[in-house]
């Protein structure tokens, strides 16, 4: 199983710095979320950890080197990168952009195999696309787009997966069926996820371990009961929260309150 290092990590683009002093590292299942405000850095860490934006500063080490030494393939063959939007073109069908997956396994010039082919399939068997095989993106709904997306990334096979919002456009129901999927993920086969999560419930409900972000660096990191904490929640986010054990495995369970009550008075 493959791991990376971030050691004191920065990012920018351009000439403006979006994340500073980044210094952490993954474990094999191990499902770590990242959350904090819009403009805190998440997205931008991810691209960074998937080597699609350089660190200007500190390093990132994929098993023992860094990442930058390695070849695209070998990357592509160890990570796997969801974003939150990606534009497919709108005639492929979901068959064809799942077995985009396979591109780092193909040498030059070779098509998919058949071995390939069944990859692809079990990977849309997990995301519930399957049925989708034949159709074309633009006759996708914004939440089975996503699960395509996620299914093409499992046809890479790589053993991190990066995930920018994986639950941003689905209902309730797919959101529950990705993570339980991803969760599953990390017990079963030792995958490590990496997710930037608006919803700190379901953060703080399935992963093990949470990064919070504030302007560009991390303000907190540990297990959920350590992160999802009132102080944390009010400084990060200006709201105010109240939070509780959730009944049945005791994680933090985080309720906003409304800014026209008054709870000093109970």
């Amino acid at each position: 199983m493959s791991k990376l290092v971030l050691s004191n990590a920065g990012f920018k683009y351009g000439n403006k710095a979006v994340l500073s002093a980044i210094s952490f590292d993954t474990t094999p299942g191990e499902f770590l979320g990242i959350i904090g405000p819009n403009g805190s850095g998440k997205s931008t860490l991810l691209k960074g950890m998937a080597n699609l934006l350089r660190a200007h500063t500190g390093c990132i080490m994929l098993d023992g080197e860094k990442i930058g030494k390695h070849s695209l393939s070998f990357i592509a063959q160890k990570i796997a990168f969801v974003p939150q939007y990606a534009v497919l073109p709108d005639l492929f069908t979901v068959m064809d952009i799942v077995l985009m997956g396979r591109t780092p396994h193909l040498g030059l010039l070779r098509f998919e195999s058949s071995r390939d082919i069944g990859i692809a399939i079990k990977a849309m068997e997990a995301t519930h696309t399957a049925s989708l095989a034949n159709k074309r993106i633009n006759e996708l709904s914004g939440g089975e787009r996503q699960r395509v997306l996620i299914a093409r990334a499992l046809a890479q096979e790589a053993t991190i997966l990066l995930l920018d919002e994986p639950t941003s456009n689905l209902d309730i129901n797919y959101q529950a069926e990705v993570l339980n999927f991803l969760l599953k993920l990390c017990r079963d086969v030792d995958m490590t996820v990496v997710a930037a999560l608006h919803d700190l419930n379901l953060a703080s409900q399935y992963c093990n371990q949470i990064i919070m972000l504030k302007d560009g660096s991390i303000y907190k990191q540990g297990k959920p009961e350590e992160v999802i904490v009132t102080p944390s929640i009010k400084e990060i986010f200006g709201i105010n929260v109240h939070i509780y054990p959730h009944p049945v495995n005791g994680l933090p369970i985080m309720l906003v309150t409304p800014a026209d009550i008054d709870d000093t008075s109970k």
